[in-house]
């Protein structure tokens, strides 16, 4: 089966970048066809064609919505699908799939769109809700089905009417298999506890509110890694204004974050929306307990109080007291992140989402 694959951009390590690699180099090993679609190439569109995977720039796609260019990428894609003719497109996130829906319109190719959280959920701006809504009703009927990545979001979808419910289904994300870390307890008690939270600086993730939490528990011993790309100023600005400068080490992007997560001891997610955050995954294959922001998709991935613990949106007393209790709970800790690791095995593993990807292609195409 030929599947082709679309998203906006493949120049950072973005969850739903990964999740495309790993998926086209899973279906090509599998015997498949997979070829891959995007604006903006970069780091992963270089490793895509270094496992043999065949990669085509559209180079009017980008993020912003900009209709001359936007129109100019339908018809690039359009030229695309009428000659490499695939049995299905795949589209990822909210621009991607707007343009290859468009794209694919009287052509025989099939179009699954995966919503990887939703433009019009919780934590987002009234107006980009509004809109973004009505951009996703008007686009439901130019694809066979849409996958969103949580229960929490389909649910949303079928709240606001974007489609049928036959056609919208839930798929959770799914990491690649890596052996399971050791863990014991910490023989140094005089070491801080290594915090780490995995995520862009950007808007959606609240990295002010981690801050002021870990403000008001400064007198605990515990150190804070940040790993993500953006504009990572105002948030280094913040952390030298509360005096957290020191405690704080900010990496960057980096593509060894598993061995990351393996080196630290709690791992941490305080976001304003998500759809089903990959990272978390990770933290849980890394037998890592995780705090999370309890939006949207987080608590199917973490059991509160047994895998790691949810905490209200913005709540900074509630953030600083579940970040406490796993800095002086080192029993807990390793708990947790057992419970964690056997959970990822049973439900989260990647051969679990992508066996459910390749039956749902089979079904739309009838082969």
């Amino acid at each position: 089966m030929k599947i082709a694959y679309l998203v906006t951009r493949l120049d950072e390590f973005g969850g739903v970048q990964i999740h495309i690699r790993d998926l086209t180099t899973w279906l090509k090993n599998q015997g498949h066809e997979p070829l891959v679609y995007s604006g903006w190439p970069g780091i992963i569109s270089d490793h895509i064609k270094a496992m043999g995977t065949p990669y085509y720039e559209i180079k009017n796609m980008g993020r912003p919505i900009k209709p001359i260019k936007d129109i100019k990428s339908v018809l690039e894609l359009r030229r695309y699908l009428k000659k490499h003719k695939p049995h299905i497109l795949s589209c990822h996130s909210s621009k991607a799939g707007i343009i290859g829906r468009l794209a694919a319109i009287g052509l025989q190719t099939k179009v699954i769109f995966t919503a990887h959280g939703w433009a019009f959920t919780e934590g987002v701006s009234k107006s980009q809700r509004i809109l973004y809504k009505w951009i996703e009703k008007c686009a439901a009927p130019f694809c066979s089905k849409i996958i969103t990545v949580s229960e929490y979001d389909r649910n949303l979808a079928l709240q606001h009417k974007i489609s049928a419910p036959d056609k919208i289904i839930a798929i959770h994300n799914g990491m690649p298999a890596r052996p399971a870390p050791e863990r014991g307890a910490a023989n140094d008690t005089e070491a801080p506890v290594k915090l780490i939270m995995v995520a862009r600086f950007c808007p959606q993730k609240d990295h002010t509110t981690l801050l002021y939490a870990l403000k008001s528990i400064e007198n605990q011993n515990w150190h804070l890694s940040l790993a993500g790309n953006g504009d990572s100023l105002p948030i280094q600005e913040l952390a030298a204004t509360l005096g957290l400068g020191e405690r704080i080490d900010f990496l960057g992007e980096r593509d060894d974050v598993p061995e990351l997560l393996e080196s630290h001891d709690v791992f941490l997610l305080i976001t304003h929306w998500e759809g089903f955050p990959r990272s978390i995954i990770e933290a849980m294959r890394a037998k890592l307990p995780s705090i999370a922001t309890n939006v949207a998709g987080n608590s199917e991935s973490i059991a509160d109080n047994i895998t790691g613990i949810l905490t209200p949106h913005e709540d900074i007393s509630a953030t600083a007291a579940a970040i406490s209790d796993l800095v002086q709970d080192s029993d807990k800790r390793l708990k947790m992140g057992e419970n964690a690791r056997k959970n990822y095995e049973d439900e989260f593993t990647f051969l679990h989402m992508a066996q459910k990807n390749l039956a749902l292609y089979k079904d739309v195409t009838g082969s």
